[in-house]
């Protein structure tokens, strides 16, 4: 039982480290990666706080290098998704009933874990799994996530705090219960941070939890689980399954005692989660609560007093970094016809400067994409805009898959604003440019806003303040995160919650005390310390 009322110590955003030549950590993570590199990852299921081994299992290798095999990871039957749930389930009342400040201290060590002993084991599994470069490994997989795990501990001690008035004779509270059930946390590959926030975030507030990592993470998943069991995550808590989605996902959603999943993914597979749980919602003990982040068709807007080289390097580095496999990532930009030599000849001096291989080797800014379907899907846009009338590849456009799934940084250029690359979600090294006459600028937001079903990020470059003002006001459905002067990726917690409406998901935002609220059933208490005796009113006298 809690005797005080404790707080966290002041959070800061974790530093990001350089990597520079010399320095410490450039030597400790190029040792980690050289030393992971030689050897075999066997990832195991983790139920009840036990190593489960299948014997079903899946080779993990590198995107950069995909005839490397680097470990495998073991897939799960439905018997195992139903131990999964089982455990978590027997693992609730005591988790529940745990004082908050004793599970956020497992959550703040494992921070601490992660940014002191393994911040270089965690970069190099990212680097290596994930295809990241040493500097995208940083930000994601040790700055965020510990960002993401003190951040909660702060904003779960603010919902605490906030409590109702009371009046004369009565005391009035709130109570943040955990949800009734358990969560089901589904996360993608492209960040090592959502992977360990989305099954972290719910837990922190007394859920119990069955995670799916994404295929193509399982390498840093098996990171993350051995953390926060080092920190002293109990067993049952959290419990990590691999293997197909679908039958996963089938099994939990089946369950009655199913009471929420936090989601990171695509678009389709959000919407199917969401008609699934519809179908089964009269089976359930309790409305779940549906929490995702999806896709993003993300922009970049010009007016033409804006600086154009500040444009192309908010393009190079939006569209470019991690491939452009992040979900806010530059992807379809509106320049107006005067500027357009300026910012093309910037732009194009940029990408082609640009080198592209192996994580290990520190010059290069870009890597391989995740997967060969995702090669194939991405190239296929590639090899159609080389032939239609409307689209002309004016920078990039060479792919090799021969060692790695390496797609250069391409650039499109359309006449047609409705071109399918300034549509649909590539999840790619792909930007598509469109040129507006300047004096048609209100029309081109016009175009910004309804050309995407999606509205996740977005940035627009302009000096003039009543254009900033128009064109926010203009788009302010059309991005969940917005950039005035820069780049529309980089969210940082605390700094910029992260969450997109519309096709993008529900807008939730990571990184806030919003999502963690989520993840809470709230019990209104009113405590009468002098009851009634008589049901008269005075007015009846």
């Amino acid at each position: 039982m809690a005797t005080g009322f404790f707080k966290t110590d002041k959070v800061t955003n974790e530093p990001v480290l350089s990597y520079a030549p010399g320095t410490p950590e450039r030597e400790e993570v190029l040792k980690a990666y050289k030393a992971l590199w030689n050897q075999k990852v066997e990832v195991p299921l983790y139920i009840d706080g036990q190593e489960v081994y299948t014997g079903k299992t899946k080779d993990i290798t590198p995107p950069h290098d995909h005839q490397h095999v680097i470990g495998f990871y073991h897939k799960a039957s439905k018997e195992d998704v139903q131990k999964a749930i089982d455990s978590a389930l027997a693992a609730r009342e005591k988790w529940a009933n745990m004082d908050w400040q004793d599970r956020v201290a497992i959550f703040l060590k494992a921070a601490d874990l992660l940014s002191g002993p393994y911040r270089a084991k965690m970069n190099a599994m990212t680097m290596i799994g994930q295809s990241k470069t040493v500097f995208q490994a940083e930000i994601d997989a040790v700055a965020e996530l510990a960002d993401f795990w003190r951040f909660n501990a702060k904003y779960l001690q603010k919902i605490y705090a906030e409590q109702p008035e009371s009046s004369p004779e009565v005391w009035n509270r709130m109570e943040y219960r955990p949800l009734e059930g358990f969560v089901y946390a589904v996360t993608p590959f492209n960040f090592t941070s959502i992977a360990g926030n989305l099954p972290t975030s719910p837990a922190m507030a007394g859920n119990v939890v069955v995670w799916k990592p994404s295929s193509t993470q399982m390498y840093s998943a098996k990171m993350i689980i051995e953390i926060l069991e080092e920190a002293g995550l109990p067993a049952g808590v959290i419990n990590m399954v691999a293997g197909s989605a679908t039958m996963i996902t089938e099994q939990v959603l089946s369950s009655p005692d199913f009471a929420g999943i936090h989601f990171t993914g695509s678009t389709d597979v959000f919407q199917y989660l969401w008609k699934k749980i519809g179908e089964n919602i009269a089976k359930y003990k309790t409305y779940p609560r549906i929490v995702g982040e999806t896709g993003g068709k993300d922009f970049v807007w010009m007016y033409r007093d804006a600086d154009p080289k500040a444009v192309a390097t908010a393009l190079t580095r939006g569209a470019f970094e991690y491939q452009g496999q992040k979900c806010s990532a530059a992807s379809r930009a509106y320049i107006p016809e005067s500027q357009w030599q300026a910012v093309y000849d910037e732009l194009k001096k940029q990408v082609e400067s640009i080198k592209m291989g192996d994580p290990v080797d520190m010059s290069n800014f870009m890597t391989a994409v995740i997967s060969k379907s995702a090669f194939n899907k991405i190239t296929g846009y590639i090899a159609d805009a080389k032939k239609d009338k409307d689209a002309e590849v004016i920078i990039g456009g060479g792919y090799d898959d021969s060692k790695g799934y390496f797609i250069e940084p391409t650039v499109i250029l359309t006449t047609n604003p409705h071109y399918v690359t300034m549509e649909e979600e590539l999840f790619g090294p792909v930007l598509t440019v469109y040129v507006y006459k300047d004096d048609a600028w209100r029309d081109s937001l016009e175009l910004v806003d309804k050309t995407s079903p999606y509205g996740l990020t977005g940035a627009i470059f302009a000096k003039d303040r009543n254009v900033i003002v128009e064109a926010s006001k203009k788009l302010e459905n059309a991005a969940g995160n917005f950039y005035i002067n820069d780049k529309p990726t980089g969210a940082v917690v605390n700094q910029q919650p992260f969450g997109g409406a519309r096709g993008s998901g529900t807008n939730d935002k990571a990184g806030s005390m919003w999502n963690l609220i989520r993840w809470m059933s709230v019990r209104s208490i009113k405590e009468n310390f002098n009851p009634p005796t008589d049901y008269r009113y005075p007015f009846m006298k």
